[in-house]
């Protein structure tokens, strides 16, 4: 079993930025970020393999960066000119499948519980 919590969200105007952190209680998967907003189905924002490989969602590519610290137990996701339409629960996850750079959700074991990140005009 892997715990994870996040943290890191909170309120933002248009063009601003957050960083977000997830705490694991495990380096050993890759990792990923996803986010849902009411009524939709959940996301795949951005992953990173257990090293440094990452890859995007493309409404996020150039604007949020994915990144891990492994002798912290800590995944990261920045960022940058967010969107009203950034708004949702953020949640990280982990990862026992070599398929979780295709950012799907039954790839993925472990959930956080999220944290929301809302976005305003």
């Amino acid at each position: 079993q892997v715990q994870l919590v996040e943290s890191g969200g909170g309120s933002v105007q248009a063009g601003g930025s957050l960083r977000l952190s997830c705490t694991a209680s495990t380096s050993i998967y890759a990792m990923g970020w996803f986010r849902q907003v009411p009524g939709k189905q959940r996301e795949g924002v951005a992953a990173i393999s257990r090293g440094v490989t990452t890859y995007y969602a493309d409404s996020v590519k150039g604007r949020f960066s994915i990144s891990r610290d492994n002798r912290e137990n800590t995944l990261y996701l920045q960022m940058n000119n967010l969107k009203p339409e950034d708004t949702a629960m953020y949640y990280c996850a982990a990862s026992p499948s070599s398929r979780y750079y295709l950012l799907q959700v039954p790839d993925f074991r472990y959930w956080g519980q999220g944290t929301q990140v809302t976005v305003s005009s």
